[in-house]
């Protein structure tokens, strides 16, 4: 994709892309298909270890469609009180670079705030924390932990009771 008006028709086409609130299995299985390309495959990360105790019944997943074919997710489930974990934010590789991952990242918590959640917590991988603090994530308190193969930092975010997408 070496031509502007190349570009540029993705991007337009990107503003047309359909969020799905996945909640049912058969929709998350469109944010599975996302994270096995797109993590799985490009960094030999096992099932096992991109699959937890997280996945299924009460998280909540968003799915970005692309006339029907999933390119990009997240997924978020409560924590304690009004906070929720956010995670797994995943972008198809030939989708990268045009503000899917800041899409996703912000139907989420639109629909956690809908849902009375005023807090988002992230472990963001060390080279995506400045990605997160443009879109208002402050780092907690600056320890690196070990997260499957990737270094990550812990990060959060307070919604306003009236948080849009």
């Amino acid at each position: 994709m070496d031509r502007p008006e190349e570009l540029q028709e993705l991007r337009t086409k990107v503003l047309c892309m359909k969020a799905l609130r996945a909640e049912e299995e058969w929709q998350r299985a469109g944010a599975y298909s996302v994270r096995i390309q797109g993590m799985n495959r490009q960094h030999r990360i096992s099932l096992r270890e991109e699959f937890d105790e997280h996945d299924g019944d009460g998280t909540r997943y968003i799915v970005l469609l692309d006339d029907g074919y999933p390119v990009a997710t997240c997924r978020f489930y409560p924590l304690e009180g009004e906070n929720v974990m956010l995670g797994r934010v995943v972008v198809l590789p030939e989708y990268r670079g045009l503000g899917l991952g800041r899409r996703t990242v912000a139907e989420a918590e639109a629909w956690a705030a809908e849902l009375g959640f005023r807090r988002v917590t992230i472990e963001s991988r060390t080279v995506a924390v400045d990605f997160y603090k443009k879109l208002g994530y402050d780092v907690t308190d600056g320890a690196v932990v070990r997260s499957g193969c990737f270094d990550c930092v812990r990060m959060s975010k307070r919604l306003d009771a009236d948080h849009h997408a």
